[in-house]
């Protein structure tokens, strides 16, 4: 297939996510302040999307607390720097199984709760953009699963689509990208539809050329995608999305070091990308020019 590299790219910073690396590095924002704040430094380095969850300040444990969530819209909201606002709602999904055995009742980690509950916090804050989860999957934990059964998502999609929030379908296979085709086709989402792809995470699409190019395939034309893999390949996918057409995503959510032995900061990351994307002879946007392409409307606080 021919190049068809795309040459005004928007970088999307994953700020803290829900991963278990709060205490390994201490670079990963906690408390709304923290998280905030290096959103707001991530868009300073060059970042037109702040993409952001939240944890607990204490412990750090990952959150769906709405009074976080305020928190830290508002923080960003107020800020003297301009950045689209993107808030998970992968959050409430979560099964943890008992064991290959026993494995009902589910055990600690398990939180599973209704699709209202899922996206409350975006009806409280309307970001611009939140995020959706196309698929069940399992993750590298032996007893836990990612659960999005096709109902949830039908349900979850309508209602973003209803607020005036444009959601990011997290594609983590090819089969994601089938559902959420359909999803576009019965009328939950409008079409065209923002994509994730994302490389890498165990047990979904592994992290090879091949895949991603399989799954650069499988978005429509008309679709804006990005793509991201985890850790040491994070500014290589910087490079292949690019090159493949797309937009970028790097943060510590995915990837905390910036090289071997030096942990990064989220603006240090973003700045890397910069360097790269503009080194391949592309040009990086804001996120006015975000905003235009996507059809989003920035909104104050509700």
């Amino acid at each position: 297939m021919p190049l068809d590299m795309n040459r005004e790219v928007f970088i999307t910073c994953a700020v803290t996510g829900s991963g278990g690396t709060q205490d390994r590095s201490p670079h990963v924002p906690r408390s709304p302040k923290q998280i905030a704040a290096s959103a707001i430094a991530a868009a300073k380095a060059g970042a037109a999307v702040a993409h952001c969850h939240v944890r607990d300040p204490e412990t750090g444990v990952p959150s769906r607390d709405l009074a976080l969530y305020r928190e830290v819209t508002d923080r960003i909201r107020e800020a003297d720097v301009d950045v689209v606002l993107n808030l998970t709602a992968g959050m409430g999904g979560d099964m943890v199984f008992g064991g290959v055995e026993r494995p009902l009742p589910t055990v600690a980690g398990t939180d599973m709760v209704g699709a209202t509950e899922r996206v409350a916090h975006v009806a409280e804050c309307l970001p611009e953009i939140c995020t959706l989860d196309c698929g069940t999957m399992n993750f590298a934990e032996a007893d836990y699963v990612m659960t999005n059964t096709p109902g949830m998502l039908s349900a979850m999609g309508r209602m973003m689509t209803e607020l005036g929030v444009k959601p990011e379908i997290e594609a983590f296979d090819t089969g994601h990208l089938w559902y959420a085709k359909q999803l576009v086709k019965d009328g939950v989402l409008d079409s065209p539809a923002l994509v994730q792809l994302c490389m890498g995470v165990p047990w979904g699409a592994p992290d090879d050329l091949n895949t991603f190019m399989a799954m650069v395939n499988n978005v429509p034309d008309d679709w804006t995608f990005s793509a991201f893999g985890l850790g040491r390949h994070q500014m290589p996918y910087v490079a292949a999305s690019v090159l493949a057409g797309g937009n970028v995503r790097v943060g510590l959510e995915d990837n905390l070091m910036l090289d071997r032995g030096v942990l990064a900061t989220n603006e240090a990351l973003v700045a890397r990308s910069v360097d790269i994307i503009e080194r391949l002879g592309a040009k990086v946007i804001g996120p006015a020019e975000v905003r235009e392409k996507l059809g989003l409307v920035k909104r104050a606080r509700p």
